[in-house]
């Protein structure tokens, strides 16, 4: 079928950035090379034992039926009991839902709100699928460029300046992907102060990192400002802290009429949430999080081999990230340089297309965050893996400077 008969929508959209990296990564390793992707979303940390068992139990006890398409009643449960216990969030049964991941419930939200013209205001730094969500659901998309000085974070006076009557969703996204910035609870409280004056725009927190945090404290939209509780779509869900993205499990709380809507969405597409993974994010969710501390205490091992080899490299820059587990480096001062076969580096693009060439090391573009000039370095992987890459990338940036210099 040839492609001009592709939905209009479509043309605003492109694959995942992300997910292409991945793709190239894959096929390099196919071709025998030894590559090391830096640059996906994943944990390489195993699923924590009791959240496995849980699965494997639904499994073997027939837990393998369709079941209600907001999730069970027990999950829904665990998910009220969580946000109740963590944030102060009271929900009701009506105003939680689990999904296949909080990618779909996002998509979901967006889908069920937005018509053309209607405007989501959305943060740079961003995760690469939120503009694209938007366009899918046939809003525009209004991207508002926090820098490295401001922290990577949305400041009042741009949020003010970029709300306009139009606006029907703010993204808030804290700890940030890709840069790792986390609100303090007096910068979120800033910010709802500045959307207190409009009540007609949504609120969409995307908590996913929540737990993924370095010495600092977390504050979430709705538990910061109350007022904005019955406007406000709170998700989250276990990929990030839970090291379950295979899984494919989230959960959002909000106003009923949003859930629902939400609900039957999901209804007419996915229906229920995998019974498996709905057993093993109960278990997850009512099992405490004990086993954090060791992972954070890894990752802040490797956030430091990677803000070391940052500072050793010519060209490179970085500030230390708060939570997740990216670091967001400035690459501008390789742009210009030549490889050492000649080919002139343009752009962050460039610049990563050279780091998987050369180094043969994933990372992924900041152009792709909005946010040119930048890479997006992951450092959740094995130790000696992430360093081993790290004198890759730094070898071949060497090799850059080298050349450029010339």
């Amino acid at each position: 079928m040839s492609h001009a008969r592709l939905a209009p929508r479509m043309s605003g959209a492109g694959s995942s950035p992300t997910a292409e990296i991945s793709n190239k990564v894959r096929a390099l390793v196919a071709q025998g090379h030894k590559v090391v992707n830096l640059g996906e979303g994943e944990l390489d940390f195993p699923t924590p034992p009791a959240i496995c068992e849980a699965g494997i139990a639904a499994i073997r006890e027939g837990d393998t039926k369709y079941t209600a398409v907001p999730g069970t009643a027990e999950l829904k449960r665990a998910i009220r009991a969580k946000f109740a216990r963590e944030n102060g969030l009271a929900y009701a049964a009506d105003e939680v839902i689990a999904g296949a991941g909080a990618k779909q419930l996002i998509f979901n939200a967006f889908l069920a709100t937005l018509a053309p013209g209607d405007e989501v205001i959305v943060p740079a730094p961003y995760w690469v699928s939120y503009p694209d969500m938007v366009r899918l659901a046939e809003g525009t998309p209004v991207i508002v460029a926090a820098t490295a000085q401001e922290g990577w974070k949305l400041t009042p006076q741009k949020l003010a300046a970029a709300l306009t009557p139009r606006t029907r969703w703010v993204v808030l996204n804290s700890p940030n992907n890709p840069s790792g910035a986390v609100y303090s609870p007096a910068e979120m409280e800033a910010l709802t102060d500045v959307l207190l004056a409009h009540p007609d725009v949504l609120v969409m927190a995307d908590d996913i990192y929540e737990h993924v945090r370095f010495d600092c404290d977390f504050a979430t939209p709705a538990q910061v400002e109350p007022h904005l509780f019955g406007r406000t779509l709170t998700v989250n869900g276990l990929s990030k802290g839970y090291s379950m993205t295979g899984w494919r499990i989230g959960y959002a709380g909000g106003p009923a009429w949003l859930v629902g809507a939400m609900q039957v969405l999901q209804s007419q597409s996915t229906s229920n949430p995998s019974t498996i993974s709905q057993r093993a994010a109960i278990a997850a969710l009512d099992g405490g999080l004990d086993f954090m501390t060791g992972w954070l205490d890894v990752l802040r091992e490797r956030r430091g081999v990677v803000l070391d080899m940052v500072a050793r490299t010519p060209g490179l820059s970085a500030d230390v990230p708060d939570g997740a587990f990216y670091v967001f480096a400035d690459c501008r001062g390789l742009i210009g340089a030549r490889t050492p076969d000649g080919r002139a580096i343009a752009g962050d693009l460039d610049v990563a297309t050279y780091l998987l060439d050369a180094a043969h090391v994933g990372v992924v573009h900041g152009s792709a965050f909005g946010t040119p000039g930048h890479i997006r370095i992951a450092y959740a992987v094995d130790t000696d893996v992430l360093r081993a890459a790290c004198a890759r990338i730094e070898a071949a940036c060497h090799a850059l400077m080298r050349k450029a210099a010339a």
